[in-house]
């Protein structure tokens, strides 16, 4: 684990590359062709996205996970399927990892009853119960403390799983952040806390919001094993979310990952990202996740440039199949928003 001491320069709050990088180990053919695959259709399921709400197909909120594909493929491909997974409203790139069926995602961005939230819950609020995912939230903060309790759960039953709960980095300002991890290694909780931090609380540069801008640092105040990730590179997130999982598997508690990315879009769709520059967005873009393992892939030989145009030409079927989808789909009747509700039906303080 890096220490203290191994600080970021302090500069305008963007992240900065990940202490030192640890040699990197092999990893087989096929887990490069999942990364790729899972990477590239993220990638491509969100630049829709973006057109999409352009055409004002998609309403309300809608925040794009460009750039940041590698966080949740490198953590999908060091975890089991029993794990599970929580995190804030940036949340179409995570279930896609996992293996949420796109039909269902783009169609609860339509807000169509065949979305994974029934049409309820549009671009921040994605949940899929059959692969462990937890639900996007919108709250700031509000989902690190339910991925303690989750891992409680684990813990309490006896299983062997773990939780993993992202955040934005404007999230490690919120007190529930400090309570839970306080908890969470008082119990030994079975929790991977990650914060994905791309430089910037909507428009706020992490510079301009603490004094502490290598923000693993934090987790050391309640001596939890803690470490910066270049969350550019996706064997590197692979490597630590496998450390961190073998930790909580052991019962030794939490870990605490920064993981140091980079989004493409702004904040959200209305972001006019006046506060960066177009050479510091280049500079990331020259980082690419998906072009480093494209580049691995070719450099080794796991693939061929045809190979690659296959996927690529997959990928844009599955994306299109999921506009034609959620465009045929319906809206949800009006009945529908009585239904999934927890409701008292003696509740006395309804006039009729």
């Amino acid at each position: 684990m890096a220490s203290v001491k191994e600080k970021s320069k302090p500069g305008d709050g963007s992240p900065g590359d990940a202490s030192p990088a640890a040699a990197k180990t092999k990893h087989p053919k096929e887990r490069y062709l999942y990364w790729y695959e899972s990477m590239m259709l993220q990638r491509k399921f969100e630049e829709k996205a973006g057109q999409l709400y352009g055409q004002q197909k998609i309403r309300g909120f809608c925040h794009l996970y460009i750039g940041q594909e590698a966080c949740s493929s490198g953590s999908y491909s060091a975890l089991t399927k029993d794990d599970k997974w929580i995190t804030a409203y940036r949340d179409h790139g995570i279930p896609l990892a996992l293996g949420s069926d796109p039909n269902a995602i783009m169609a609860e961005l339509f807000g169509k009853q065949t979305g994974s939230s029934k049409g309820k819950g549009g671009s921040m609020h994605i949940f899929d119960k059959s692969v462990n995912f937890m639900g996007g939230h919108g709250i700031v903060g509000g989902q690190i403390p339910m991925g303690a309790g989750i891992a409680f759960a684990e813990k309490y039953n006896k299983t062997t799983n773990l939780c993993i709960t992202f955040m934005g980095d404007g999230a490690v300002r919120q007190g529930s952040f400090h309570e839970t991890l306080n908890i969470a290694m008082t119990w030994k909780l079975p929790v991977i806390f990650v914060v994905e931090n791309n430089g910037y609380a909507m428009g706020t540069s992490v510079a301009r919001t603490s004094n502490v801008t290598d923000l693993y640092t934090l987790g050391e105040a309640y001596d939890m094993p803690s470490e910066p990730v270049d969350a550019m590179d996706v064997e590197a997130v692979h490597e630590a979310v496998s450390r961190a999982a073998e930790r909580a598997r052991k019962g030794e508690g939490p870990t605490f990952l920064e993981f140091r990315t980079y989004r493409y879009r702004g904040h959200s769709m209305s972001d006019p990202q006046k506060y960066r520059t177009k050479d510091e967005l280049e500079q990331y873009k020259q980082r690419d996740p998906i072009e480093n393992v494209r580049a691995t892939i070719l450099k080794e030989k796991l693939a061929t440039e045809d190979d690659l145009a296959a996927i690529d030409q997959k990928i844009k079927g599955i994306v299109d199949e999921s506009v034609k989808f959620a465009e045929e789909s319906p809206y949800p009747a009006p009945e529908e928003a009585f239904k999934d509700v927890y409701m008292q039906k003696d509740y006395p303080f309804i006039l009729e």
